[in-house]
């Protein structure tokens, strides 16, 4: 790593080889998780960057990763591998919360601008639903989710995330939250 890189550019440049490397071998995807909010107003995480793409494109997407010369790693979790350079990395997944990613979850998805590379990032209220749904009692910061939140506000259903989200109690005690504090409206978070 040179002195003058930082590691956010680091994930930064390997997030932008990544969505090249998938678009070039034609395998469906999103953006997702903590930069695909970033792109839509919130704050920039500081970890790693996330891709979605459909489970039956997982094999198509690690050749294409691989095919592109980025180094991809098999994780011991069967749900994602990961792509590594100069020790960062980008997770790419194909079940979320337990769930096998579906296509339509990604063709929901718009195409913007992210550090320069045209790319699918997914849709506001599928960012928060993922992101809630991710929720349980070994991980439950909410003091990450609140930025998320507020910044993505105006663009999400928050309906639609009450319905989805309403089986786990960790995420609907969270709209809960941002209801009491004016986040969100009550009656848009309520079942």
């Amino acid at each position: 790593m040179q002195p003058s890189t930082s590691p956010r550019d680091l994930v930064r440049d390997l997030l932008k080889r990544t969505a090249v490397a998938l678009k070039q071998g034609e395998v469906p995807f999103a953006l997702c998780g903590g930069y695909a909010a970033w792109v839509r107003g919130a704050p920039e995480p500081d970890h790693d960057a996330d891709f979605l793409v459909p489970a039956a494109e997982a094999e198509r997407a690690a050749k294409a990763l691989a095919d592109a010369g980025l180094e991809v790693v098999d994780p011991a979790e069967d749900w994602l591998l990961k792509v590594v350079r100069d020790d960062v990395f980008v997770d790419v997944l194909w079940r979320t919360c337990g769930r096998p990613t579906e296509i339509d979850l990604v063709e929901r998805a718009e195409v913007l601008p992210v550090l320069s590379v045209q790319m699918p990032v997914l849709d506001p209220t599928d960012i928060l639903v993922t992101k809630l749904m991710a929720l349980d009692e070994h991980y439950c910061d909410f003091s990450r989710m609140l930025p998320v939140a507020r910044a993505l506000r105006e663009q999400v259903d928050w309906a639609q995330v009450a319905r989805d989200v309403a089986a786990n109690d960790f995420a609907v005690v969270f709209l809960q939250l941002l209801a009491r504090l004016d986040i969100v409206a009550a009656d848009q978070v309520s079942r």
